[in-house]
């Protein structure tokens, strides 16, 4: 069965089509490979909520079984920033440099456990009746001083995995792959993935 990744950001499609080599039955699909469909206004207030709403959104338009993801970094002495802003935390525009130049700003003033951080992962599957699965998975870590790393996107130079010395940006893709928020959100939609041959099966 098909089934769509709600996302234009390349990084993000290539690590969960790496994912999904375990599932063969699923062929993932991304956005430009269907065919051209607006995003929402990400207007919710969680993670969980955007997630819904990209996912309910692109299962409409595109009539198909839809896969969304809204992630991003939480800094609790920040007062949960820049969290599911993440992505324009320095502006509509803002590049992942200028995101990252900003969090380093704000958090100048924070030392030690005070820059305690985690990454969160929420994915919502839907078809277009609605949304039939949503899961949530964190990372927990701290953000280091200053950039490290040439891998990843985002804010992975400046993130770094409690238990661990490096940075995501730091890391092998396939280790950072296997420990990241958003595959430890992938692992418990896992089973209910494993289960769709069937149900698909039996809607055709």
């Amino acid at each position: 069965m098909e089934l769509v990744l709600a996302s234009t950001n390349l990084h993000k499609i290539r690590e969960f089509k790496d994912m999904f080599r375990s599932l063969p039955h699923i062929e993932l699909l991304s956005l430009s490979q269907v065919g051209a469909c607006e995003m929402p206004e990400e207007t919710g207030q969680t993670f969980k909520e955007n997630a819904i709403l990209k996912a309910e959104y692109t299962a409409k338009q595109l009539n198909q079984w839809v896969l969304a993801d809204d992630s991003g970094l939480v800094v609790p002495a920040l007062r949960g920033e820049p969290g599911v802003r993440s992505s324009r935390y320095a502006g509509p525009q803002a590049t992942d440099a200028d995101n990252r130049k900003k969090l380093l700003q704000a958090m100048e003033h924070l030392h030690g456990p005070e820059r305690v951080a985690y990454a969160e992962c929420c994915l919502a599957l839907a078809n277009p009746a609605g949304v039939v699965k949503c899961v949530e998975g964190i990372c927990e870590g701290y953000i280091a001083t200053e950039p490290r790393g040439r891998h990843g996107f985002g804010y992975d130079p400046l993130f770094v995995k409690s238990d661990y010395e490096k940075t995501f940006a730091e890391m092998d893709e396939s280790i950072k792959n296997r420990i990241s928020h958003r595959h430890k959100a992938f692992e418990r939609l896992l089973n209910f993935l494993e289960t769709l041959k069937e149900q698909h099966a039996l809607l055709h």
